[in-house]
């Protein structure tokens, strides 16, 4: 793993670990793919012994480069393969839509520097730091009809296969730390497999590795060369090469494309501390005086309000902040860290049900009252998490009315926008915005049209992370099929699309979902 420095809490008496001192602390090699499902892939600390900073282990890293992107550009090593038309032809795109690579590049400036060190302590290309903008245009959520996720996008199948937790409470795909350690090592296993080939091993991380071996076994047979450019491969994957060689010849010189990239010190843009124990994430947010956005886009794998009870406990804080939050921390009692509701117990009520009603799971119900059994009593009062902001007063009984709590957002529409999309967006209804805004139900929103919402950012809400989803049909998918694995309502699909509830769907035809990728079945 890259040489990075940690703040932690250590240990100095065995007492709580919320009381521990700091010290700097370096992570380990996650396990090989070989070993990962022995070890689970957050377990990333190494032993206080080993204590060092980047600097000290970095000597390259250390050089006098002050900005992140020139430092890249130096490094980069594959424009000798980019000697091809269709590279050439997805350069001219880029080169197009430099405001699409500036926009990506500002994303990514939150975690290139990370990926940068991973890949130069493991003597890889740094080349590589360039497959997420191919991938996820370095978007932690994003998320494919493929069910891929995170900034490297993992299928579930493959993630499994290389160790990487996911849960109800979290999703080790989008954690930054560990779908970086994991998307490095399965591509050292893809190039051992072919030979140190990086095009052929890019195109088995796209496409698979079998898929590639069908590819260069029938080449063989019919005494074809079987480089990349000679396969027959999927179509995405014969795009995907290019792709990434384009962005290779663009960074390494993106004056010449009129890319103006943002500026991004040469250092560490966030440290991992360690918590210790399970954290309510909007109360991690106030600790460092950054926004429960800011929180969610360095630790995206949490899906919950806090963070998981098995772990990692550990949360990713911008540098700056990092000794506020750690000195913080130390002064919470770890009984404090949760914020705690009461529940009666009903007639007629179960686990299930309340667990549901609460937005949390049956085990933790179970192991934050001591339960020994199911069996619950009437009258008998439960202890449950309660998820930061509670039921947000805009889904109470006045819903035409703004909530006290809420903020005022002015709203631009964008192209694609819709009223329901928006409302599930800011967790209202298209009642209240139709309201707000004096509309008739009819009316039609424009592009660049100015709203008025009353609620809260999707962060903010406890309407989970909303994310626009573009899904592809599948043979025997329906309305109803799609909605209830995303956990959306029919009517809200069939607004978005543009299309009538008796239509048919047609296998390969593309939707647009806005799906809160905390809930939905990914």
């Amino acid at each position: 793993m890259c040489k990075y420095q940690e703040v932690v809490e250590r240990r100095k008496d065995g007492g709580d670990p919320a009381r521990d001192t700091l010290e700097g602390l370096k992570y380990k090699p996650k396990p090989s793919v070989q070993t990962a499902k022995a070890k689970p892939a957050h377990v990333a600390e190494r032993s206080a012994a080993q204590k060092i900073t980047a600097a000290q282990k970095s000597p390259k890293a250390a050089r006098k480069v002050k900005q992140i992107w020139p430092r890249l550009a130096s490094d980069l090593q594959f424009d000798a393969l980019t000697g091809h038309a269709s590279v050439e032809e997805r350069e001219e795109w880029y080169a197009e839509h430099s405001y699409y690579l500036a926009n990506v590049s500002k994303r990514a400036s939150r975690y290139i520097y990370y990926i940068l060190e991973s890949l130069e302590e493991r003597d890889m290309p740094a080349d590589l730091a360039l497959l997420p903008f191919v991938e996820s245009a370095y978007d932690p959520f994003a998320y494919s009809h493929g069910r891929a996720s995170g900034l490297w996008q993992f299928v579930p199948n493959t993630a499994k296969h290389l160790g990487i937790d996911q849960n109800w409470w979290y999703d080790g795909r989008r954690d930054v730390i560990v779908a970086t350690n994991s998307a490095l090592d399965y591509l050292t296993e893809l190039n051992k497999r072919f030979d140190g080939d990086w095009l052929l091993t890019l195109a088995a991380y796209n496409a698979g590795a079998g898929t590639v071996n069908k590819a260069i076994t029938k080449n063989k047979k019919k005494g074809l060369p079987t480089d990349f450019w000679s396969l027959k491969l999927p179509k995405e994957t014969r795009n995907y090469i290019p792709k990434m060689l384009a962005l290779v010849k663009i960074f390494k010189n993106p004056a010449s494309y009129n890319l103006t990239l943002p500026s991004v010190p040469n250092e560490p843009h966030f440290m991992a501390v360690n918590t210790g124990s399970q954290l309510d994430l909007a109360q991690a947010a106030k600790l460092a005086d950054i926004s429960v956005d800011e929180l969610y886009r360095l630790n995206p794998g949490f899906n919950r309000w806090v963070t998981a009870p098995e772990g990692p406990h550990r949360l990713l804080i911008p540098s700056a902040k990092a000794k506020t939050f750690s000195s913080r921390l130390l002064k919470i009692p770890a009984r404090d860290r949760l914020r705690w509701q009461q529940y009666k117990i009903q007639r007629g009520d179960n686990l299930v049900t309340i667990a549901r009603r609460h937005h949390v799971d049956v085990a933790t119900l179970r192991a934050s009252n001591q339960l020994d059994s199911d069996i619950l009593k009437i009258g008998h009062v439960l202890l449950i998490p309660d998820a930061g902001n509670g039921i947000s007063p805009l889904h109470g009984a006045n819903r035409g009315l703004a909530s006290t709590e809420a903020s005022r957002i002015e709203y631009k529409v964008n192209s694609g926008d819709t009223v329901s999309g928006i409302a599930k967006k800011y967790g209202v209804s298209t009642k209240q915005i139709y309201a707000w805004n004096k509309l008739k139900s009819d009316s039609i929103i424009k592009t660049g049209q100015k709203l008025v919402v009353w609620g809260k950012t999707p962060q903010q809400s406890d309407q989970g992370i909303i994310r626009k989803v573009g899904y592809k049909v599948r043979n025997g998918d329906s309305l109803s099929l799609i909605a209830s694995r995303f956990n959306l309502r029919i009517r809200d699909i069939i607004e978005w699309n543009s299309i009538k509830a008796s239509q048919y769907l047609r296998p390969g035809q593309s939707l647009t979902l806005y799906v809160d990728i905390t809930h939905a079945d990914l």
